[in-house]
This record gives C-alpha cells, sequence and structure tokens, in this order.
C-alpha cells in the first residue's frame, strides 16, 4: 500500500524512544514532518536527522513537528538521540506497523543483492492530516530545503 499526496495519512500508534504513546491523530491541527529512515547510527541517517536537527528551529517557526521512524528499538533511538542531540522524537517501529500503512516496507538493491528494508521517504502532512507531499528522493545533506523549499 503506498500513500499519495492528497490521501489522508493513516493513523498509527507506536512507542517512541521513551516508550511513550505517539498517535499521528494527536497531531492534527499541526504540520507533520514524518521521516522514514533505515537504522540508527548510519552515514546517510546521521546526516538526514542532523540536517533536520540544524534547522529545527526553522521548521517550528513554520509550523513543523518533526518525527522519525525506524524499526529500531527504543534503546537504540535513546543512544542516537543523545549522541546527535537530537530536538524531535524518534519512532520504534520493530514490527513494520507503521512503515506498512505508509508503503515504505520494500524491496532494495545493494551490491547486486536484493533485500527488504525501509525505502527513506519523508512525508509532509498537513494540519487536516492530509499528505502535502512525498519526498522519495530524499537528500539527506539538505533534507530541510527539501522539505521547506
Amino acid at each position: 500500500m503506498k500513500v499519495n499526496v492528497g490521501d489522508m495519512a493513516p493513523d498509527f500508534e507506536a512507542k517512541d524512544q521513551d516508550g511513550n504513546t505517539i498517535k499521528l491523530s494527536d497531531y492534527h491541527g499541526k504540520k507533520v514532518v514524518l521521516y522514514f529512515y533505515p537504522k540508527d547510527n548510519t552515514p546517510g541517517c546521521t546526516a538526514q536527522a542532523c540536517n533536520l536537527r540544524d534547522n529545527y528551529e526553522e521548521l517550528q517557526k513554520q509550523g513543523y513537528v518533526v518525527l522519525g521512524v525506524s524499526t529500531d528499538g527504543e534503546k537504540s533511538h535513546q543512544k542516537f538521540i543523545a549522541k546527535q542531540e537530537l530536538p524531535f522524537s524518534l519512532i520504534a517501529d520493530e514490527d513494520k506497523v507503521v512503515h506498512e500503512a505508509f508503503g515504505t516496507w520494500g524491496a532494495k538493491k545493494m551490491y547486486g543483492k536484493e533485500y527488504m528494508g525501509t525505502l527513506r521517504t519523508t512525508f509532509v502532512i498537513d494540519e487536516e492530516g492530509k499528505i502535502a507531499e512525498v519526498i522519495e528522493k530524499v537528500k539527506t545533506k539538505d533534507h530541510t530545503a527539501q522539505i521547506l523549499g
């Protein structure tokens, strides 16, 4: 299942790095940057998270809430947040329920081998809960510019 611009964002309930329940519906009335990334503390994912961190104030000024999602667990997220000083929550989607709802779990290729993994994708969700933008070709080092562009 793939989520497209104009669709209502699938609501979900999942745990953040501290075990708190995050529900997308709790952010109704706010703009949400929901970004799916493969793995904590890997080069591309760190570059992407740090770009969002470095521009977090501007994103907040423009009314955005930032939520990252990966299949890593809460402890891994806690370490990633501490190491990179991330000011936003990361969702631990170990059972891939959120990934499946947004269509971000799929076949990938690396070194000629195919495997299943997270398709790096960012969804910009408007105040009404609709998908305003889907960014599939994520520039990890310049991601905020893609969102605000």
